[in-house]
């Protein structure tokens, strides 16, 4: 059937349909030009930063870590250039295709590999990343002979730590190694992560990780532009990275080096402080370990090695060994009883060889089986008489004792310009109660009196509360820090002393024990052999000290006891006894005596510092051709009295 189509009524329809189409257009060109609007006029200032930043990409220029020197400008931490084989991502192709025909050249390990992409995820694909450091010269020559078969792959100087002085100042300068992810949260939490862009390496340990923030200087920055497949055009513009400060050291690497000399192969601790400005001379912990195995990464079978070691090198024995103080709290005690009013200089006490709590049969030994006989508090330091401390703690109490000696040091940090230090302990009724959940025994009161039971020192509480005493009761902080330099103005600054406390004494009460000290080392003392022949007034006390306990009636015979089970040795001193120039604290683990061993190392040391003369090499004098000391100890202590608490670090 034919269909009539209506003109008039189509025409309608067509200019229906062409205003619906012409308002949609016009709907979208006004949302358009709105969103034209919104994007160039509204938000053109963040949208043009966008397109710079992907134009232009920051680079980070890292700074040069600031040189450790010892007091006489001698280097312990420097940095020295050295060949690295990089990889542009950019220009390399595939990667891994890469590296696998680099290791048909070259060496390259798992670990390689694998920092590798550590740190591509961490960077611009333009910049160069290292594929291997240290490149050897061999190495180097034979890549530079297959150079045209690597494209993107090229051999770049870069700097790295050395430590030339290895072991002697690992645990006083520590290291520096790769950042981990625990670096990488505390940098985060101190809103530095920015500075640290470029960086693969921190402070880990020693002043290296003490003063990272000085070290570590300043991260520059460069303007890169770059085209849009990522690659660099030009450098639009350059902040330069700024050094960071040079640190100069109180340490003297001399007798830093002579310390080790003398102190042989024994395990243990020196310190040597200066008493007028508490300058750290000499610090020393054996066994160490080498720093410079630490830097690019140390393998796994070193690590385990060190790390799995009986002799523990990686702790630092001054610090964080703590170890009964032994006989050589009885200066301390002698001038707290003075102080205290307990006893007088003159005052004398009957040694029959053992002490007795009233109302008790139990025997407290001395070291000497028949005793001393008639013991003032002179002859008491001299001799090393256990009996009269015995008696002088019980009259003195815990209480007061640890309230004394915390004014020396014992029982807190002495704030070294370190990390990790220990506190050592200075036991009271309140803290064996909350630590055993126990009531205190008067007999843990006697033995306390003569340095052992539940009291532990570090070798730096030692040496700090020998300065003490010797500054006549000015204690200062003991700092490594002297000095340092800003490499940017070239402007050296000074460390000031840092005086902690200054105690009261009785000048005569300190006269007393200072004299006692100095008849120690003269003939008739227990360290004569040390101190024989000295042109300057010596003052020191010995100290050996159990590291297990013994039972009662039971003789201590050395060579009947495991070597690592046998008593330390321990030996502080301060010269001139006068004019006090060095104080020293020597600590020797199972080293047996203090008169023979630990004090020799002291008197070489001081010589070396205060005459300029270069000891001998050590020869610790035997146990059996010593004088008689106070190491003999016959049932000091027994089940009923506290266990000697396991030393060391």
């Amino acid at each position: 059937m034919l269909r009539l189509i209506n003109p008039r009524q189509e025409l309608l329809r067509y200019r229906r349909r062409m205003e619906i189409a012409g308002a949609i257009a016009a709907v979208m060109f006004v949302g358009l030009f709105s969103r034209f609007i919104w994007l160039q006029v509204v938000h053109f200032e963040h949208y043009h930063a966008l397109a710079e930043n992907n134009r232009i990409s920051l680079v980070p220029a890292p700074p040069s870590r600031g040189v450790i020197y010892d007091r006489n400008n001698t280097v312990l931490a420097q940095n020295f250039s050295a060949s690295t084989l990089e990889i542009t991502p950019s220009k390399a192709g595939k990667l891994d295709a890469t590296i696998d025909r680099l290791s048909e050249v070259i060496t390259i390990t798992p670990g390689d590999r694998k920092r590798f992409k550590k740190m591509l995820a961490e960077s611009k694909n333009f910049e160069s990343i290292p594929i291997r450091n240290l490149l050897s010269e061999e190495d180097a020559a034979r890549f530079s002979v297959n150079r045209y078969r690597f494209p993107g792959v090229s051999i770049k100087a870069r700097q790295f730590r050395q430590y030339p002085q290895g072991a002697a100042f690992s645990h006083v300068v520590g290291y520096i190694g790769r950042i981990g992810d625990k670096d990488e949260a505390r940098l985060e939490e101190r809103g530095v992560t920015a500075n640290y862009k470029g960086t693969d390496h921190i402070g880990k340990l020693g002043l290296e990780a003490r003063y990272e923030s000085w070290l570590h200087g300043r991260t520059g920055i460069e303007k890169v532009e770059t085209d849009s497949g990522g690659r660099a055009v030009r450098v639009l513009s350059r902040t330069p990275a700024v050094p960071g400060y040079n640190l100069h050291l109180h340490l003297d690497a001399k007798l830093q080096e002579i310390a080790e000399k003398v102190f042989g192969d024994y395990r243990g601790s020196l310190v040597a402080l200066d008493p007028r400005n508490g300058g750290v001379l000499a610090l020393i912990s054996k066994p160490g370990f080498d720093p410079n195995l630490f830097v690019d990464g140390i393998d796994v079978a070193t690590w385990r090695e060190l790390n799995d070691s009986l002799d523990r090198p990686l702790i630092n024995r001054a610090l964080r060994g703590v170890y009964p103080p032994g006989s050589t709290i009885k200066p301390f005690m002698g001038l707290a009883g003075l102080e205290l009013g307990i006893r007088k200089p003159n005052d004398v006490i009957s040694d029959p060889g053992y002490f007795t709590l009233p109302g008790s049969s139990h025997r407290y030994r001395d070291w000497k089986k028949d005793g001393h006989g008639m013991v003032d508090l002179k002859r008491s330091i001299v001799i090393s008489c256990d009996t009269y401390y015995y008696g002088l703690a019980q009259q003195m109490g815990i209480e007061r004792m640890a309230g004394f000696l915390s004014h020396f040091g014992f029982g807190k940090k002495s704030e070294i310009d370190l990390d990790g230090e220990l506190s050592g302990l200075m036991p009271t009724p309140a803290w064996k109660k909350k630590r055993f959940k126990q009531p205190w025994w008067p007999g843990e009161t006697v033995v306390a009196g003569i340095g052992q039971g539940y009291v532990l020192a570090t070798p730096m509480q030692l040496a700090v509360a020998t300065m003490t005493l010797a500054n006549n009761g000015v204690v200062y902080k003991p700092q490594l820090l002297r000095a340092w330099r800003d490499p940017a103005t070239n402007k050296m600054y000074y460390a000031a002393p840092q005086i902690i406390e200054r105690i009261k004494f009785d000048p005569k009460h300190l006269r007393a024990v200072k004299e006692a000290m100095v008849d120690v080392t003269r003939p008739g003392g227990t360290a004569s052999i040390a101190g024989a022949n000295t042109p300057y007034l010596f003052a020191g006390k010995t100290g050996t000290a159990q590291v297990v306990g013994i039972k009662q009636g039971a003789r201590y015979i050395e060579s009947q006891v495991q070597a690592r089970h046998r008593d330390h040795a321990l030996f502080i001193s301060f010269a001139p006894a006068d004019d006090p120039k060095i104080v020293i604290a020597v600590m020797v683990e199972n080293g047996g005596h203090g008169g023979s061993i630990a004090a020799p190392i002291a008197r070489k040391v001081t010589d070396y510092w205060l005459l300029g003369k270069l000891p001998k090499v050590y020869e610790p004098v035997l146990p059996e051709t010593a004088i008689e000391t106070e190491s003999e100890n016959e049932g000091e202590t027994s089940e009923d009295t506290a266990v000697m608490p396991i030393t060391g670090a």
